[in-house]
């Protein structure tokens, strides 16, 4: 009796061109330490001040390839090839965009704001795919060459949630008027009688607005879900193509559980700060110091939703059917070191953020394990003779500016 595939199967990517069977698996490793990547980060941040930001594209050129040369997969180091020109060049472009808006914002030109914003909207897939294309691109291991191969109609596919994400406000702000026709007339009214009492805010409003914001939710998590898909998929080394497991609804999961441990953490923090109040003389204080506790109780929520994405993430990808990744890393460890990290750093004035940093990428990278079917040099070796020549690669090189980091 024939069985139906099921999406998972579907998503799992193309077969490989051969099958070997043994399998030999290889831990990751980093190789770097805190200490050195001080003195790079040190450097880094001397000269951005130095020149106003100017050296941004060579920090995080300097920054990308002391991470990579020390990332350690089957033995070899990864490389970062990313020409400076085409980081330099997406670097400008982006902070002559970012110029522009300021100065239409900052002289009430709202129509020249609106299309700006109505532009970004529209190019946002299309500069996030140019991203991929060029880190994927500027990616080697023993010779090989990482590819993002997605069209831009896959992109803009991809999507999706951006422009839903529109029509749902749209929709919100339709129904408030619906639902309360003085509303609009008191929205335009309210700069010139700013004592002009607002409409009864009614039940069926709240519920409205509760509505847009758990879509609002659903289409980011959507968002990510379809990107992060179409970045595994698309991915090619040699003629190998990545393989995804993971589903919509695993993503929903995460969320909700950020969500829940992040609330308890933000109410207890709240707690804290009501009970707290009398040792405070000036209610600024009151105010910084409920932010702060805030921002310290949501630490925690965010870490656990990175580590538990990252695990879910590499423990259900892999490349075609040749290799796959196996994640260890421990949800609770992790969290309790992005804690230390921060309260670390705040103690040192931000000069322990590149021990930080060290830290919580070598704890992500050594607990993942990679396992390759016939060995990595009989596979490496198979995947370099696929691999396109020197003009598919500069094609993808040109395709692609930095414009994200």
């Amino acid at each position: 009796m024939s069985q139906v595939p099921s999406d998972r199967d579907s998503a799992a990517g193309p077969m490989s061109t051969f099958m070997p069977q043994n399998i030999d698996a290889y831990p990751l490793e980093f190789t770097g330490s805190g200490g050195e990547y001080f003195r790079v980060w040190i450097v880094n941040v001397l000269l951005s001040i130095i020149t106003l930001g100017i050296y941004t594209p060579w920090a995080r050129r300097r920054t990308a390839q002391y991470f990579y040369g020390h990332t350690m997969v089957a033995g070899s180091p990864l490389e970062f090839t990313a020409q400076q020109r085409k980081m330099v060049m997406g670097f400008v472009l982006l902070m002559l965009i970012t110029l522009a808006y300021n100065i239409a914002a900052n002289t009430g030109q709202d129509t020249a704001v609106g299309l700006l914003l109505l532009a970004g909207a529209v190019l946002a897939p299309f500069i996030w795919g140019s991203a991929m294309r060029f880190r994927l691109g500027a990616t080697r291991w023993r010779g090989l060459r990482l590819q993002f191969t997605a069209s831009w109609k896959e992109v803009y596919i991809a999507s999706w949630p951006v422009f839903a994400l529109a029509l749902v406000w749209f929709g919100v702000f339709f129904g408030l008027q619906m639902l309360s026709p003085e509303l609009a007339g008191a929205l335009q009214e309210a700069e010139e009688e700013t004592k002009r009492k607002l409409p009864t805010f009614t039940p069926a409003m709240g519920g409205l607005i509760v509505l847009g914001l758990v879509l609002t939710v659903l289409c980011f998590i959507r968002l990510e879900y379809n990107f992060k898909s179409l970045l595994v998929l698309k991915a090619q080394v040699g003629a190998e193509r990545g393989r995804w497991k993971p589903v919509y609804m695993d993503f929903v999961k995460i969320w909700l559980a950020t969500v829940l441990a992040g609330g308890s953490m933000a109410l207890v923090a709240g707690l804290g700060n009501k009970l707290g109040l009398w040792l405070f003389v000036v209610i600024v204080l009151a105010i910084v110091g409920g932010i702060f506790l805030l921002f310290l109780a949501s630490a925690p929520a965010r870490a656990y939703r990175e580590a538990r994405m990252f695990r879910l993430m590499w423990d259900n990808i892999g490349v075609s059917h040749v290799a796959r990744f196996k994640c260890h890393l421990p949800t609770g460890g992790y969290v309790w070191l992005r804690i230390k990290n921060m309260f670390l750093t705040l103690i040192t004035l931000g000069l322990y953020r590149p021990f930080a940093r060290v830290s919580e990428y070598r704890m992500k990278l050594e607990s993942v394990t990679l396992h390759v079917k016939g060995g990595v040099e009989q596979v490496a070796g198979a995947m370099v003779r696929q691999q396109q020549g020197g003009l598919g690669d500069a094609l993808a090189d040109a395709a692609g500016l930095d414009l994200m980091g």
